[in-house]
């Protein structure tokens, strides 16, 4: 058949690369700088990611009327292995006073001379507690630093101090969130550029990689950092890290693609220009097609009830359309520059057109038909991917049966898997003073000192709503605020609207179930005695979290899926083969949070799993294992309408085989690494991505998916008119679209 080749004119070869390139380094410019300030318009709130309606979320806005401040309480705690004496007691009331001048630290409205509460002793003496409200006008962990330094120094010896509660535990979860900027981002692209070099065997060519990762990443971080700081989006530490990973190795994922196809190219014409003609030419469709799958997954995030999750989503699609970006524009403009040399030392040389013949196929009979589809489908294939074609080549049915039963004991798993939410003393897998302090908070206080229950009361019925507050089970005390920093029996309750506003102490830390469990009991009781009644505070924001992640998992999973099938069924063109894939990403997502159940509950002995897991787990595991499968299937569609269904399983599983293994390993190295932050949510999150995409690169779209395709035969290609064709592709469909500059065997 006739070749076409497009090469531009000699000006064009000269200005249409490095202008692409230049434009790209201007970007990496501009936005690499702005890695360092993304954390100034970050913030780490779990309040802030609420649903507006939420009744916790309600009850915050009734607060502030209340209290005209931001101000996040910190427990100060101060423990001794003996009963204090007076004399420590007298010192440890003169730190009030230098923790009042910290920095940060709410400063009283005359004729009040301090915002501080305490000291307060334990009824065992072996521990004295502060209440200091941090105003927020200073990082919070920069104050709260700021807090133990000054206590270290001060306080008398022999005693262990603590700053804990709400301000101390989002300190040190800010903290573990500095990882992101540096050791994060460090530790991803030296995976990638490891397994890149183990893999091509090629200096260069990592290099133009990352660069391609680099930059997509450099110019999602300036347009994120310029939304949020016009408060458009919001940015938590923990979206910040995800984007991080999901850019590299989306963008690394969709080079590899190009990259697989260049490199053959070359192998076919000595123009480097014709090459990257034919490349792109074969790739951008799947990459475009993938790239715009996992945008529209992200994108549902925004029908989300909860806020962290709906922000999560145009964080996501903005790193992901510049990773699709730079993989169409920057990546294939540095390949066009450096052709050849690109994989020096190992630069490929064209080969002339010749047929592999490989004596013995099998030991089992194979059919006439199966022969020829074995001969034209894994000519020139060696190596494993030959060895995997002639297996299912030989008992398709036999492959896919076996690979789905062992999928779906693993599935049951899943069972097991406690995804209800973790106390914040738990999220935290790194040392943590305020954890720590936490710990030491319940052995000589009320769990749950420092952050009460909130609740918004009618005035004409607070009398009986607090007799109905004391009464409940897990409730220490509780006081109508009455503007004081302590409570004060004989002043009056602040009413604001014809609302009084009550603070009710746990016996229990407030972010424990059996916490979450008496804001249940409240809401269900209280409304009795005041159908009015709010019930809010840093328990109910947890509960009202959780229930709200949960629900979103309902919602999103349905609509992600719907989204994915309809994107599939315009690309192949098809009914069954998009209903085939979803099935498998679906089964292959069960099968991961089935092991990953068992690996959390039996070998990491995590206590539990964030409500969103699951959500975020299913978001990223069905985009980005709909990749790999659109890498398959279009190359299997491209090769059945030239040689037939059978024999193009084959040679696309053949051809792509190498390239999707190697793009699925740095794709889950690259999440792995979100594992060096010391976070339950996060380690667990890379856990599942990394299992679940060598899971599905490995077993689902190596053995499942080409053996189901195979079996199934040309209807998987229903309702199009390739389904219409004979049964080994002797005749050429008349859609058949030429494929240029590549001969038909």
């Amino acid at each position: 058949m006739k070749t076409v080749d497009w090469s531009p004119k000699r000006w064009l070869r000269i200005a249409l690369p490095a202008i692409l390139i230049l434009i790209w380094f201007a970007a990496a410019g501009i936005g690499g700088p702005t890695f360092g300030k993304i954390s100034d318009v970050s913030t780490n709130d779990q309040a802030s990611f609420l649903p507006a309606n939420a009744e916790s979320t309600v009850v915050l806005d009734w607060q502030a009327r209340f209290v005209d401040t931001q101000a996040i309480p910190a427990v100060v705690l101060l423990t001794s292995e003996q009963p204090l004496t007076q004399a420590q007691l007298g010192e440890i009331s003169a730190l009030s006073q230098k923790m009042g001048a910290v920095t940060g630290v709410q400063q009283p409205e005359p004729p009040a001379t301090t915002t501080i509460a305490g000291p307060i002793p334990s009824a065992d003496k072996l521990a004295v507690e502060f209440l200091v409200p941090i105003t927020g006008t200073e990082e919070i962990n920069t104050v709260v630093g700021d807090l133990r330094q000054v206590l270290k120094d001060s306080a008398p010896a022999g005693l262990t101090v603590y700053v804990t509660g709400p301000a101390g535990l989002t300190a040190d979860l800010v903290s573990a969130f500095a990882g992101i900027d540096g050791v994060l981002l460090l530790v991803a692209l030296l995976a990638v550029f490891v397994i890149l070099l183990v893999v091509y065997r090629s200096v260069v060519l990592p290099i133009l990689v990352l660069f391609t990762s680099v930059v997509a990443l450099s110019a999602s971080i300036l347009v994120i950092y310029y939304l949020a700081s016009w408060d458009w989006i919001k940015l938590s530490g923990q979206s910040q890290g995800i984007l991080s990973i999901l850019v590299i190795g989306a963008a690394t994922d969709y080079s590899l693609l190009l990259v697989a196809r260049f490199r053959e190219a070359l192998h076919q014409v000595q123009s480097k220009w014709a090459a990257l003609g034919r490349a792109m030419r074969g790739a951008w469709e799947p990459i475009l097609a993938s790239g715009s799958t996992v945008i529209l997954a992200m994108l549902c995030l925004l029908f989300s009830d909860l806020n962290s999750n709906r922000s999560l989503g145009p964080i996501a699609a903005i790193g992901i359309f510049f990773s699709l970006l730079a993989a169409l524009t920057c990546l294939p403009a540095l390949l066009v520059v450096f052709g050849r040399v690109a994989f020096w030392p190992f630069r490929p040389k064209v080969e002339h057109a010749h047929a592999h013949k490989h004596a013995a196929l099998s030991k089992s009979p194979l059919t006439e038909a199966t022969m020829h589809d074995v001969d034209l489908g894994l000519a020139g294939i060696g190596g494993l991917w030959r060895r995997v074609g002639l297996l299912i080549a030989r008992k398709p049915r036999v492959t896919w049966v076996v690979t789905l039963v062992l999928l779906l004991a693993a599935s049951t798993g899943v069972l097991q898997l406690q995804a209800n939410g973790v106390s914040q003393t738990e999220v935290i897998l790194g040392q943590s003073n305020a954890v720590d302090g936490q710990k030491a908070l319940a052995k000589h206080f009320d769990g749950g000192s420092g952050s009460p229950v909130v609740i918004i009361v009618d005035e004409n019925k607070q009398a009986q709503v607090l007799a109905a507050v004391t009464g409940t089970a897990g409730i220490a005390d509780a006081s109508f605020y009455t503007g004081n920093g302590r409570p004060d029996a004989a002043a009056q309750p602040v009413v604001k609207d014809g609302r009084v506003l009550l603070n009710a102490t746990l016996k229990d830390q407030a972010d424990s179930d059996a916490a979450e469990q008496v804001v249940v009991d409240l809401r269900d009781h209280l409304p009795a005695v005041d159908s009015g009644v709010l019930v809010g505070g840093v328990s109910a924001i947890a509960l009202d979290t959780n229930v709200t992640a949960q629900r979103d998992l309902v919602k999103i999973v349905p609509l992600v899926l719907v989204v994915i099938t309809i994107v599939l069924m315009l690309l192949l063109r098809s009914i069954v083969a998009p209903l085939l894939l979803i099935g498998s990403v679906v089964l292959s997502y069960a099968a991961t949070m089935g092991i990953s159940a068992l690996v959390f509950n039996h070998v990491f002995g995590f206590p539990g799993a964030d409500a969103t897991v699951p959500l975020f787990g299913f978001v990223f595991l069905v985009a980005l294992g709909v990749d790999y499968n659109i890498f398959l299937m279009t190359r299997v569609r491209e090769e059945s309408l030239l040689m037939g269904t059978h024999a193009g399983v084959l040679r696309a599983l053949g051809k792509t085989g190498g390239v999707i293994t190697s793009a699925g390993v740095v794709l889950a190295a690259t999440f792995a690494a979100l594992g060096v932050i010391p976070l339950l949510f996060l380690a667990q999150l890379a856990f599942i991505v990394a299992f679940g995409v060598l899971l599905d690169t490995v077993i689902v779209r190596s053995l499942l998916v080409p053996a189901v395709t195979y079996d199934v035969g040309n209807h998987v290609w229903w309702p199009s008119k390739l389904s219409k064709r004979g049964p080994t592709g002797t005749q050429r469909n008349a859609d058949a679209p030429e494929r240029v500059g590549i001969p038909i065997p």
